[in-house]
């Protein structure tokens, strides 16, 4: 079965930091070829496009204090973009006899880790910055993300949301070895500390890796902890469960942290998996709303609008 991916990414500074350290990322991986010369109809340097390949989404929350963060996200989301253009097989097919990327994941990490690493070296005073990322890579229907941090994943299906990803905090340690009460963690000092992060002045990273096969219907979340800390997971069950838009999800959920006092930065990143009728109309509705929505809001951006997903 067919469907459409609407996608779409939000990200706002919230009503106390001074600076946005968030990043987020949405792409379509594609193969290309640029023309030089032909003797064909087409005009000379012309680049032709294959088909989707591949999507990649990731969120990632910059720590390490006054400028460092920003530093720290936008240096990672940079390399990772960078090392999956260049350096990822992702062009080949895996109904085609290739094993899963797991260890190719992990390379990109260890690679945004190494750019983190020596730009750091270069800062003594930005030793210890680093940044969570969560990615999302998507060939279709499998789903891969890889984690390191507290920024999270979500997967909604049937009405049931599912946190796919473990939070890499102090806190979260102390849950799964019996010596806090979940319901205790968040508000736990522990629970803003993190064992796991990009950089951080750890030389050492073991992301993890999740698998996943997507459905149609399936919505996906990815966001930081500004989502998290201020909304609960229902109310964002009840939000991706509307029924509505990307565009519009991101929107409201942004709208519930920055309600709730907007105590950190805000990013978040949703991608709904419908049917091609439906994902070509909430593409038009996005599109008509997105020029104005774009005055009014412009640290938003968008992407991913009704792509094919299978």
């Amino acid at each position: 079965m067919r469907g459409k991916m609407d996608c779409y990414g939000l990200t706002d500074v919230g009503e106390v930091r001074p600076m946005n350290e968030d990043q987020f990322l949405i792409a379509d991986l594609n193969k290309s070829m640029l023309i030089h010369q032909t003797s064909l109809s087409h005009e000379d340097h012309t680049r032709l496009f294959g088909s989707s390949q591949g999507k990649l989404l990731l969120v990632a929350d910059g720590v390490g204090g006054e400028s460092g963060g920003k530093q720290a996200s936008t240096l990672v989301v940079e390399a990772l973009a960078h090392h999956v253009l260049n350096a990822m097989p992702w062009a080949q097919h895996l109904d085609a006899g290739h094993p899963d990327p797991d260890e190719e994941l992990r390379a990109a990490l260890e690679a945004c880790q190494r750019r983190l690493e020596a730009a750091a070296g270069r800062d003594p005073g930005r030793q210890r910055m680093g940044t969570t990322l969560t990615m999302a890579y998507l060939l279709w229907p499998r789903l891969y993300v890889v984690h390191a941090g507290d920024s999270r994943c979500y997967l909604m299906r049937g009405g049931r949301l599912e946190q796919v990803t473990t939070d890499h905090t102090v806190a979260q340690q102390l849950v799964e070895a019996g010596q806090l009460a979940p319901e205790q963690a968040e508000g736990s000092r522990w629970s803003h500390v993190l064992y796991k992060c990009v950089g951080g002045g750890s030389h050492e990273l073991n992301p993890d890796v999740y698998k996943a096969t997507l459905h149609v219907g399936d919505s996906l979340l990815l966001c930081t902890d500004g989502l998290t800390n201020v909304v609960s997971d229902d109310q964002i069950r009840d939000v991706l469960g509307r029924g509505e838009g990307a565009a519009e999800a991101c929107r409201r959920l942004v709208t519930l942290a920055k309600a709730g006092g907007g105590p950190d930065n805000i990013t978040v990143v949703v991608a709904h998996f419908r049917e091609a009728e439906q994902g070509e109309a909430q593409a038009e509705e996005r599109a008509s709303q997105a020029a104005p929505a774009a005055a009014a809001l412009p640290a938003e951006a968008l992407a991913g609008a009704g792509q094919p997903v299978g």
